[in-house]
């Protein structure tokens, strides 16, 4: 039996708890946690006093999952989890683990594993944790490795399960369970077999072109157009909803309901009508209320004797407010009135607007953005010489956050460079300031539950933020449809759900693939790689932090890899090339080492466009490849750059090859400008017809001078 003694020379030993004792020690609950602490005989365990990010869920532990018969000891193995550390020299042997102690995610996730495994136990007739032996532990992870997981999760899931025995060897009193097997034997052998499936956020789809390019603009449109009719109309519905509170019932104020109410009866006309989750449509209490100087109460009363409810649900009208409507669409009021009832939806549609411009627009993760608080991005204040900087957004960041022993932080630290906001970012800030009070979260779930009013803790989880875009997606194509603009559709997109983790890879993607398209001309702020390309200085992520310029490689890399293979097959297929880095652009397409699978990983991306000279890129709009060279670039890079300015691409730079199929795509767009031309006032046409020739020029200068690949390199 250990002894005190023993323990107290071994700080990584841990008592017996009490019974009426908490579930998570004092000394793993951070200052400002206030989440209510379990005890240790509960059989509902709240992982809350370990959460500090605002986007996360507070988790619960049910041991009532647990067999019964296995649950003492389960319990004790948990508790030792929550709250004990591996020993470093422990991790050390292991290899496979670099830390002693995990964050509540993991831990969550871990002991879920847990009690799969008791449960299974419990079904081989095993009544204690000593009694699990190797057999025991090879069968359980031969039915992990056959269930169809992939060969990490597999992994991840016996490191799990050795967890069990690890944490148990801290306990002052230990279940006495068995090594694992996989620990002196190596874990290879107990996984499923490679598939080369990779993982991550660099394996995310992301959203196709026909459907970012709607959202986006609709959500800037809502931010930047919209947003003052709906924050005014808010306003007003609050105004008007605490005035029919305070309002008692008068006489007066009934002879005002039958005044208002009886006439439309009595003419048919529609009634001021919403949506109850009990009701359905019926008539809206709270409006008529407040617009007559009534009680809510005078309003029901009246309603109920006349049975206008159900008339209600059969001739439902509209709930006009006295609000100026000055947003625009196409040149015309986007609204006739702003609506009492549809207002609390529109505001909701609004904050997840401002939500995808400012984690489209920014790179940063979903949950960087629940974490920013109002008041997160100040108006600089001007230069000397009278200019004036870039909004910068302080933020904090969650992944990979360890304190000096190595142990998760849950509250993330703030970045030591700030994000930089470029103006729709800025617009989407403010108009999320006027939604919740001063340093609040912007996200905050308690002022943004706008429909329901529930009171939640943090900030709106994922999952909510993206429950909303699917319905933010629903309200678009219906507003589509009533403004007569069918091409402004948000479509469904191939690959599933519009998940905010997948912004993110989307704009690398158009950032890569697409420089002069969506980000540049929707925007009309600047192009967003300028913004981004000042590594050190706009602290978008170094490549050691793995931050946004990790993706952004990873999808340049991709691009220029698939601009190298189209090239060499269509030399191959005896198309010629033209322009002065012929030679270099078919050496760069022939020499491209293998990259199937190996450019998903932002160190990889990094080194093969570290390949000055060799790496080439596509540009549609200019009508050429670019092999690129730093050194003879005409679009001004700045220095150490990867990438050319393609949005900045200049006539007569060394860097340019053209094959016979930008040639026929050039004359092809001059053809489409002459049609043009003829269809718009004489100085517009002139330059049209100016460009067109340009481009044909171009062509030509091709056809004189197109040669072999075979040629080009001889």
């Amino acid at each position: 039996m250990t002894t005190a003694l023993a323990i107290e020379a071994d700080p990584y030993i841990l008592p017996l708890p009490e019974p009426d004792g908490p579930v998570v020690m004092d000394r793993w609950i951070s200052l400002g946690n206030s989440h209510p602490n379990s005890c240790y005989s509960d059989d509902i365990w709240s992982l809350g006093p370990l959460t500090d990010k605002p986007g996360d869920s507070i988790h619960k532990i049910n041991l009532g999952k647990c067999p019964a018969i296995l649950r003492s000891e389960v319990r004790r193995v948990m508790w030792v989890l929550i709250n004990g550390e591996l020993r470093p020299t422990y991790i050390r042997e292991r290899g496979f683990q670099n830390r002693t102690r995990d964050g509540v995610l993991t831990m969550r996730d871990n002991i879920l594993q847990w009690l799969k495994f008791a449960r299974w136990l419990g079904r081989q007739g095993v009544s204690q944790l000593s009694d699990c032996t190797m057999e025991h532990w090879k069968a359980y992870a031969a039915k992990i490795a056959s269930s169809g997981c992939g060969r990490g999760h597999a992994l991840t899931i016996l490191r799990w399960l050795s967890d069990l025995w690890a944490f148990d060897q801290l306990s002052v009193s230990p279940c006495g369970i068995t090594r694992p097997p996989w620990e002196d034997e190596g874990v290879d052998d107990y996984l499923p077999a490679v598939t080369g499936e990779a993982g991550g956020e660099n394996k995310t789809e992301p959203l196709d072109p026909t459907v970012i390019g709607p959202l986006l603009t609709w959500s800037i449109r809502l931010v930047e157009d919209f947003s003052g009719d709906i924050l005014a109309a808010w306003a007003e519905r609050r105004r008007m909803h605490a005035r029919v509170a305070a309002t008692p019932s008068t006489r007066g104020g009934l002879a005002a309901v039958k005044n208002y109410l009886q006439p439309l009866v009595d003419s048919g006309a529609p009634l001021p009508a919403t949506v109850s989750r009990k009701h359905g449509i019926t008539l809206a209490h709270h409006y008529v209320a407040a617009v007559t100087g009534a009680s809510w109460n005078q309003v029901h009363d009246f309603a109920t004797r006349r049975g206008l409810r159900m008339l209600a649900a059969l001739q439902p009208g509209p709930s006009p407010m006295q609000v100026p409507v000055t947003g625009r669409i196409e040149g015309r009021p986007w609204r006739e009135f702003m609506d009492y009832e549809e207002t609390p939806i529109l505001v909701q549609h609004l904050a997840t607007a401002a939500a995808i411009v400012i984690m489209y627009l920014t790179g940063m993760r979903p949950q960087e953005a629940q974490s920013l608080r109002s008041g997160c991005c100040p108006d600089p204040e001007p230069n000397p010489d009278g200019s004036t900087p870039r909004h910068l957004i302080r933020s904090r960041h969650y992944k990979n956050v360890r304190d000096s022993d190595g142990h998760h932080v849950s509250a993330g630290e703030e970045r030591a460079v700030p994000w930089v906001a470029i103006t729709p970012v800025v617009n989407a800030i403010r108009v999320l300031e006027r939604l919740v009070p001063d340093g609040e979260l912007l996200f905050s779930s308690a002022h943004h539950d706008i429909v329901a009013q529930r009171k939640q803790h943090g900030a709106l989880k994922r999952s909510s933020l993206g429950r909303r875009v699917e319905k933010l997606v629903s309200w678009i194509n219906q507003e589509a449809t009533a403004q007569g603009l069918p091409a402004q559709h948000v479509p469904e997109d191939p690959h599933g759900n519009l998940g905010l983790s997948r912004l993110r890879r989307t704009l690398a993607w158009h950032i890569a693939r697409r420089p002069g398209g969506l980000v540049a001309l929707a925007i009309q702020y600047g192009h967003m790689r300028t913004a981004l390309d000042a590594r050190t200085s706009t602290g978008y992520g170094s490549r050691e932090r793995r931050g946004f310029h990790g993706e952004l490689d990873v999808e340049t890399a991709l691009a220029a890899a698939q601009t190298a293979a189209r090239l060499r097959d269509a030399t191959a297929a005896g198309e010629k090339i033209s322009g002065p880095a012929a030679r270099r652009a078919i050496v760069g397409a022939t020499s491209m080492p293998s990259f199937e699978g190996a450019l998903t990983t932002p160190k990889a991306a990094a080194k093969f466009l570290a390949r000055d000279g060799l790496v080439l890129f596509d540009n549609p709009d200019a009508f050429l490849i670019c092999a690129f060279k730093r050194d003879t670039a005409l679009c001004e890079p700045d220095p150490g750059a990867t990438a050319p300015n393609q949005f900045a691409c200049q006539l007569g730079c060394g860097n340019a090859i053209r094959t016979d199929s930008h040639a026929r795509a050039a004359r092809e767009h001059a053809d489409r400008l002459d049609a043009k031309a003829d269809n718009v006032p004489q100085p517009l046409g002139n330059r049209l017809r100016r460009t067109a020739d340009r481009f044909r020029a171009l062509a030509d200068a091709h056809d004189s001078a197109a040669q072999t690949a075979e040629e080009a390199v001889a």
